[in-house]
């Protein structure tokens, strides 16, 4: 369709395929050490549907805070056994991680998605005190920049613990997804795209709010950070040298910006 050139990212990365190839195996080996450890608690649920499940990675002494880290895949693709190396950064700087799988379309629609991470983040943050970090890839950038607003579901208890918002590569504004084959299975509806487009929502009072976005990546991720970060009165980066796939890679590294971004104090 119309649009669907513009959404396409693997297309215009070299070796694209490469990169899930190493985010399975790099998951799995982070992973399978930090259960060894000790370090980690895996397939914890937080609802009944066999995807509403959670891994859980501690550092190696009292946890100051949570972060959550949500993933991308256009709502329809990857799981949390993708992504668990993402945790390593954060945990390298006494941070807990809980990284969630969530239903896919077209089995869930997303509005039920968006209300998969809220049960996510409610049920994470009992097990974790003190503040909280959200970031989240692609799709998953636009999840956590849905729960910026007050009235999605978190408990009020949790909500007021959301130090600080990231998303990374957002989908901020749903609609141009209707003019795109993806919507075969998405299925989003005028009413739908609008009410889950984070752009079009007023910014989270309260709440730190950093947009993050690769340098080298399609132009029209870049026009939708660029909106989010505008509407939300945010700072944006844009990564120099970064693509779609290799923007999160600052999440493995401690001494990363985006890391330092995510878990510097206020």
């Amino acid at each position: 369709m119309k649009l669907d050139d513009d959404y396409a990212n693997a297309a215009y990365i070299p070796n694209a395929e490469g990169y899930l190839t190493r985010w399975e195996d790099a998951a799995r080996q982070y992973r399978e050490a930090e259960h060894s450890l000790g370090r980690a608690q895996l397939n914890l649920p937080y609802g009944d549907h066999p995807e509403q499940l959670f891994d859980l990675f501690f550092p190696a002494g009292r946890p100051l805070g949570l972060m959550v880290f949500v993933h991308g895949g256009y709502w329809m693709r990857f799981g949390r056994h993708d992504f668990s190396h993402l945790a390593g950064g954060a945990t390298l700087k006494d941070w807990a991680v809980a990284v969630p799988s969530y239903p896919l379309a077209p089995a869930a629609s997303i509005p039920e998605i968006t209300q998969s991470i809220v049960a996510a983040i409610n049920t994470a943050a009992a097990r974790i005190s003190g503040p909280i970090v959200l970031t989240g890839h692609s799709a998953g950038g636009h999840l956590v920049a849905r729960m910026g607003q007050a009235n999605i579901g978190l408990l009020e208890a949790v909500y007021d613990r959301i130090v600080r918002i990231v998303p990374v590569s957002p989908v901020s504004d749903l609609r141009p997804l209707m003019q795109t084959s993806m919507n075969e299975t998405l299925k989003l509806t005028a009413i739908t795209a609008k009410a889950e487009s984070p752009a079009l929502h007023s910014k989270p009072e309260k709440i730190d709010l950093h947009v993050w976005v690769g340098a080298n990546e399609r132009p029209v991720f870049i026009e939708q950070a660029e909106l989010l970060a505008n509407k939300w009165k945010s700072t944006l980066t844009l990564e120099p040298l970064r693509h779609h796939f290799n923007v999160i890679e600052g999440l493995e590294d401690p001494n990363s910006l985006l890391i330092n971004v995510l878990l510097k104090k206020n």
